[in-house]
């Protein structure tokens, strides 16, 4: 925390205690203007009133987030999308039948309800409804849709507990709302409604195989394999560097695990000969290859149960920090289910820094 400031308040709830006074207050802070961090089934998200424009600025200050970064508006229930959106297309109820609550995001156009900075200027909104009973009873309490990124520094990696929370951005924002680890461990998947053909934009906890069993043909946007472009993002997690620990991270990305490990390996050796502290990011399966050589060694899930790796993905990241390594060289993993998401936070932590294997 910098000097000056304030500690930022901590409010736990408990599960069955979601309609509280505490959650009241924290809808009460939310529409006074403030800042309040939160849970979801994703990670932790940072809030403020979507329709307060100098509220939504303040998320922007207190992360050091670009403000061409748009944010995501999230609502109670999908009967609240009528009231900020004119035109719902019909995919975007089929899939909220189906989605929502959940870890799904809908981008649709812009009906002129909510201050640009929203969006970043971008003629589109994106919008979800939550599967986290702290997150739902929130947004009850606040009575406004709350524009919430997640509740980290910008670039770093996203918060699943509280801690990580106040490790951030303590001091800079008003509340935080402890319901426990969030559960999911990765973003939402973000789906752009607004062309012919829905596009991913990111992908999250709805993999691609799930939405084209409702839509058919669903796109993946060139971002969401590294590729970068001089374009405004169109959803959080596109543009810029993000996810990303203190250490440089070096992603390796092969279907061979056994000759990926050999290569960090190598990898790993050549860097300590240079003095260098090396962290391994490694699943479980080839967890007993890089042990008792000296490295710091964080483990996530299995190989072939993404999920697992999936929600301990960000805290093996951070605990890379409280290590103090010079260098983490991380396992890659398959892009089926959702070893896709696994795979977009961890290329954008390594800032294209890849070794194909």
């Amino acid at each position: 925390m910098e000097q000056g400031r304030l500690p930022t308040r901590v409010m736990v709830v408990k599960s069955g205690e979601e309609d509280s006074p505490t959650v009241m207050e924290a809808g009460a802070v939310l529409r006074a203007g403030g800042l309040v961090a939160f849970p979801t089934e994703t990670v932790y998200g940072l809030g403020a009133s979507a329709l307060d424009e100098q509220a939504v600025a303040g998320i922007f200050k207190a992360k050091g987030r670009p403000t061409d970064n748009p944010l995501i508006v999230h609502i109670d229930s999908f009967a609240s999308l009528g009231q900020y959106f004119q035109r719902v297309p019909e995919r975007a109820r089929l899939l909220a039948a189906h989605f929502w609550p959940g870890p799904l995001t809908l981008v649709l156009r812009d009906d002129n309800r909510f201050p640009a900075v929203v969006s970043g200027g971008l003629g589109t909104v994106a919008v979800r409804v939550p599967a986290h009973p702290v997150a739902l009873a929130l947004l009850r309490a606040a009575g406004v849709p709350v524009a919430a990124p997640s509740a980290n520094a910008s670039g770093r990696p996203s918060p699943t507990t509280a801690a990580h929370v106040l490790d951030d951005l303590d001091g800079r924002i008003d509340l935080v709302l402890d319901g426990g680890p969030a559960g999911l461990g990765v973003e939402s998947t973000v789906l752009d409604l607004t062309g012919e053909q829905p596009v991913i934009l990111r992908p999250g906890g709805v993999t691609p195989r799930q939405l084209e069993a409702l839509l058919g043909p669903v796109k993946l946007d060139p971002a969401v394999n590294g590729a970068a472009g001089d374009e405004k993002p169109r959803s959080p997690g596109m543009k810029y560097t993000h996810y990303a620990p203190q250490a440089p991270v070096m992603l390796f990305d092969g279907n061979d695990s056994a000759r990926m490990a050999k290569r960090i390996l190598a990898e790993a050796e050549r860097l300590a000969v240079r003095g260098q502290r090396v962290g391994i990011l490694a699943c479980r399966d080839n967890e007993s290859m890089y042990q008792g050589k000296g490295y710091a060694v964080v483990t996530t899930g299995w190989r072939d149960e993404p999920g697992t790796i999936a929600a301990a993905l960000y805290e093996s990241l951070r605990c890379f920090d409280r290590q103090s390594v010079d260098a983490i060289l991380a396992e890659g993993v398959s892009t089926e289910g959702l070893g896709l998401a696994v795979m977009n936070r961890l290329l954008r932590a390594a800032g294209g820094n890849v070794v194909k294997i």
